[in-house]
């Protein structure tokens, strides 16, 4: 059986207490009734500067984690939000609106987002395929996530590779038919799929949160660029202008 971190260390020092105990007994010298609260008052002590100091590692890593997630949310990730966001039916959700908005504004966009609905299937069948061409990303994310031993994260990880290694398994054998369509046959696919792309959008306004809390001027970038990319992307699927 493993023993906790720090069993000899502690053993050592409630020994220690004891054996002092033990000397003041049979002596009857209450100076070493004193030097028995030392090695508990050294072990407290060094619990307390050990937690601190690793709520302070943890925290560092969380801020390197968000500087990771910005880089990739704004290059590599760029497309699969956009394309979630965009087949979004409810909460009906835009770039500019989130850019704009308030923290408590924010909060409330992602309190609606617990439970989202999509324009129509063939709007979503674009979600999916940008996870998978996504899979180098989730693989860094879970790589990140060991070395920041974030175990959530991980977990999280996993779902989403087991869930791209589905969709590219049934285009391989299926090719030009939607995975979606497959996907709504089945009951739990179907909820996997809703589950993966929801999260995307309740990742996305948690990151968003994140930023306008911590780094509101990296905020106001990201979201600029985003509600550009949106922009430019719903000028390029409207409809050329009828020529006379």
């Amino acid at each position: 059986m493993r023993l906790p971190k720090h069993f000899w260390l502690g053993a050592g020092f409630i020994g220690s207490s004891a054996l002092f105990i033990v000397i003041e007994r049979l002596t009857g010298f209450e100076f070493f009734y004193h030097l028995a609260a030392i090695p508990i008052e050294v072990m407290v002590a060094v619990f307390i500067v050990e937690r601190a100091l690793q709520k302070h590692d943890r925290r560092e890593k969380r801020r390197q984690l968000m500087f990771i997630k910005s880089h990739l949310f704004r290059s590599e990730m760029r497309s699969l939000f956009l394309a979630d966001f965009a087949a979004l039916k409810a909460p009906a959700l835009t770039m500019d609106e989130i850019r704009t908005a308030s923290l408590e504004e924010l909060k409330g966009m992602r309190l609606k987002a617990k439970a989202v609905e999509y324009k129509t299937p063939e709007d979503m069948e674009p979600v999916i395929l940008e996870y998978v061409k996504a899979e180098r990303v989730w693989r860094n994310f879970m790589e990140r996530a060991i070395t920041f031993n974030f175990e959530e994260i991980f977990f999280d990880m996993i779902s989403i590779l087991h869930f791209v290694s589905d969709v590219r398994g049934y285009k391989e054998r299926n090719a030009g038919r939607l995975f979606i369509h497959e996907a709504l046959g089945h009951p739990r696919m179907k909820a996997k799929v809703y589950e993966v792309l929801g999260d995307g959008i309740r990742r996305f306004l948690d990151y968003a949160i994140e930023l306008k809390e911590r780094e509101p001027e990296m905020f106001e970038e990201v979201m600029e660029d985003y509600a550009l990319s949106a922009r430019i992307r719903k000028a390029g699927d409207a409809p050329e202008p009828a020529c006379d």
